[in-house]
């Protein structure tokens, strides 16, 4: 049996028609049920350098939580405040890691591809 109905869908109206099925017409019970998708498995990130900072540099950390997209400085490299030393992604935004201060990098603790989170040390600048 169909029955009519009206529909307004993002301001349009509709007018559809339904066919009611009764339990006899229902898909049985051993019918094949699709399998849920797999889960994609994050890429492994870079390992990141375990070198801790040297003592009196300026330790620049991740703001939150992402992936290290680019490394734009080297150790030795001068930076003045506001230079860009790398680009950390994050919720598909790029987002732009400064020099908090003038100085000379002394370390890089990230590898391009690295996952990071909000307080993770990322460069040190003495």
């Amino acid at each position: 049996m169909l029955k009519k109905y009206n529909v307004t869908v993002n301001g349009k109206a509709y007018q559809v028609e339904v066919e009611e099925i009764g339990a006899a017409s229902a898909v049985p019970p051993s019918a094949p049920q699709a399998a849920a998708p797999a889960k994609p498995t994050a890429p492994k990130a870079a390992a990141a350098a375990t070198v801790a900072p040297p003592a009196g540099a300026a330790v620049v950390s991740a703001p939150m939580p992402g992936t290290v997209t680019q490394i734009k400085m080297n150790p030795g490299d001068t930076v003045k405040r506001g230079d860009v030393i790398l680009i950390l992604e994050a919720m598909k935004m790029e987002n732009d890691i400064t020099a908090p201060q003038d100085g000379t990098i002394a370390g890089i603790h990230v590898a391009a591809g690295t996952a990071v989170n909000t307080g993770d040390t990322l460069v040190s600048i003495s």
